[in-house]
């Protein structure tokens, strides 16, 4: 029996393991499981692989994107220029061979609502998601500028700086923090959002719920929102075909 799974900290929610038991039901999958390997730390995942018989890969989630990258034995070229790992295969041989996928599931989900004057986008939060999406951002020849909670090299805002004016400017607006995932789902990031209009677009990476307060504000003024499960989908697809078990 292969088996397959999500590595995570507190994810009984997971997206990952409903759609893919539903998969497997659907297309009469019977040799695979998928399961959540739900860790305290990364120092645990050594373990996993150990504990784990005819383990095929893995889909990893918040907050192990990065910090599972010194643990794999070879890295894909995409991946390492993100810097973020989100699907693991392990070879016949045992080798852990990292994968982004995010990329591609979030570059296809944007695409269709793409206008001309989409030229600028703020990117909210600077974990492993955010990094997969500046990347998808400079292939679509889309600037980018980040927004945290504090000031760095590469940060260009911190939510205080937000004003009317910066969101004008930037017609895309991302939300790649957990702000408003379930069940804190009265939490939103910080900003003006009386000065988003019919001309932007919100993406929230968040899927639970289906329209975060993020996105419930943004159509308030008429912008165009997308969740995150469409991303979800894409990038669930795009990790079984890396694991390539058929």
């Amino acid at each position: 029996m292969n088996k397959l799974g999500l590595l995570g900290k507190n994810i009984s929610y997971s997206f990952s393991r409903v759609y893919f038991k539903k998969k497997f039901e659907d297309e009469n999958i019977n040799n695979t499981t998928y399961e959540n390997f739900d860790i305290e730390t990364i120092d645990l995942f050594p373990s996993i692989l150990k504990e784990t018989k005819n383990l095929k890969g893995l889909n990893v989630t918040i907050p192990y994107k990065e910090v599972v990258m010194p643990y794999l034995d070879k890295i894909n070229k995409k991946a390492k220029e993100i810097g973020a790992v989100n699907t693991i295969k392990i070879t016949k041989k045992g080798k852990l061979v990292g994968y982004n996928t995010d990329c591609y599931g979030f570059k296809k989900s944007l695409e269709p609502y793409l206008k001309p004057h989409h030229k600028k986008a703020l990117i909210l939060g600077t974990g492993g998601a955010s990094k997969a999406i500046a990347f998808s951002l400079r292939k679509l020849n889309i600037e980018y500028n980040y927004v945290s909670r504090n000031k760095s090299k590469n940060v260009s805002f911190t939510y205080d700086d937000l004003t009317e004016a910066i969101i004008s400017e930037h017609q895309i607006i991302i939300n790649c923090t957990p702000l408003g995932t379930y069940p804190n789902i009265e939490n939103c990031p910080n900003m003006p959002y009386q000065a988003i209009t019919s001309t932007h677009i919100m993406f929230d990476l968040i899927y639970n719920p289906e329209k975060t307060k993020f996105l419930e504000l943004g159509e308030k003024n008429g912008a165009t929102y997308i969740n995150g499960l469409n991303m979800l989908k894409l990038q669930a697809e795009k990790a079984w075909s890396i694991w390539d078990l058929s």
